[in-house]
């Protein structure tokens, strides 16, 4: 057996463990794009009886550049990475934890 088909067969099994894959993906990207310490950045998914929930975790001085004025920022990802989620077939929330 290849080195592709075993890569192949091992990716559709992660992707069937994450509720939204595409989604978070895009989170993880728009995120770590954001912040100081892209390696602090933590996404959990959550699934619920609305869909999935999306928490991110960043280090504490990167949580004002996540959120943005206002929320503008927030508001922003939330719309991108709800956009995503079509993909995947589940509606989708993203919420910024402390």
């Amino acid at each position: 057996m290849s080195d592709d088909v075993v890569e192949g067969v091992a990716d559709e099994l992660d992707d069937d463990e994450a509720p939204a894959p595409t989604a978070e993906d895009v989170l993880a990207y728009l995120v770590e794009s954001l912040v100081d310490d892209p390696d602090s950045v933590e996404i959990d998914s959550v699934e619920g009886r609305r869909g999935v929930s999306l928490e991110v975790r960043v280090a504490a001085g990167d949580m004002g550049r996540v959120i943005g004025r206002r929320g503008r920022m927030a508001n922003a990802i939330r719309t991108v990475v709800r956009a995503a989620a079509v993909k995947d077939g589940v509606a989708t929330d993203v919420d910024f934890v402390d």
